[in-house]
């Protein structure tokens, strides 16, 4: 099996050469970047399973490495290492199109866990296009799961890999009630339930989706349960 190869982008040497010693353990293929610049380059040459990246950096920033990430490719699996541990820093990260958002100071098992969740997912979206039905239609949306986009009368809509996953996770189970921890650990297939990060998400794609977010029709809130996608508006 072929190894997995993870991009580390810190500006730290100590930070970037500590994170190498714990994934070379578990046997992957470690590539450093001191820079935002310099990840890029990587990038554009490289094919990534994962990248991880930091915020605070001179130059580009993480958030500005991560937009031109996102403007070019929504499938990379992106998780931001900071050490600003408020929820609007996590809330503008995750919005940003980040698939994780992880604070420093972390711990060597809760690392290694978030890492091998993302390879778990990353993997599951590769084989999965070969194996479902090449396009997912529900009312005025379709997903095109060959080259992984979203529609909504025929207009591309612009959305994250986890975006794009959620949102189908919808529209595989229309009229069926989720609560919060459901949805994640389908979505994020990750028991250490996050309930922030999912009603960013939630946030975000009612944006992308609705026509009025503050008065959504497809993604219902259930008071006290969840969510659940409406049929009604199909």
């Amino acid at each position: 099996m072929a190894k997995e190869k993870i991009l580390v982008v810190d500006d730290e040497s100590e930070i970037r050469d500590l994170i190498e010693k714990y994934l070379i353990r578990e046997n992957m293929i470690v590539t450093k970047a001191e820079n935002g610049a310099a990840a890029l380059k990587l990038i554009e040459k490289d094919n990534f399973d994962l990248v991880i990246l930091d915020v605070m950096m001179e130059g580009l920033d993480g958030l500005e490495v991560l937009k031109i990430i996102r403007s070019k490719n929504q499938q990379l699996h992106v998780m931001i290492l900071s050490a600003r541990n408020e929820d609007f820093d996590k809330a503008l990260g995750l919005g940003f199109g980040a698939d994780d958002y992880l604070t420093k100071p972390f711990s060597h098992i809760e690392f290694i866990a978030r890492v091998k969740s993302h390879l778990r997912r990353s993997g599951i979206m590769k084989s999965s296009r070969q194996k479902e039905p090449l396009i997912i239609k529900s009312g005025e949306f379709e997903i095109d799961l060959k080259s992984y986009e979203v529609f909504k009368n025929k207009i591309k809509l612009d959305m994250s890999a986890r975006e794009l996953k959620l949102f189908k996770f919808f529209l595989e189970n229309p009229g069926r009630v989720f609560t919060k921890k459901q949805i994640y650990e389908n979505v994020w297939e990750d028991n250490l339930f996050d309930e922030n990060s999912l009603m960013v998400y939630i946030r975000h794609l009612r944006e992308k989706v609705e026509n009025d977010p503050n008065n959504p029709v497809y993604i219902i809130t259930v008071r006290g349960i969840g969510y659940r996608y409406s049929l009604k508006a199909v």
